[in-house]
């Protein structure tokens, strides 16, 4: 009895670890993709703000 409710315990810590790994690696690409987009953003902003400038310019 004891050692089907161990083997049932450790079945279950082993899912928890792998499931926390796989949301520690999706935090992780999840970052990269944010400050990805953000640079993206900051990108689109500065070229916006130049057509803006030329524009005023006219």
């Amino acid at each position: 009895m004891n050692q089907e409710l161990f083997a049932t315990l450790e079945n279950k810590i082993s899912i928890l670890v792998d499931k926390y790994t796989a949301l520690k690696d999706e935090n992780i690409r999840l970052g990269d993709e944010n400050q990805r987009l953000q640079n993206e953003r900051e990108g689109l902003k500065s070229r916006v703000d130049a057509i803006l400038g030329k524009l005023e310019g006219i």
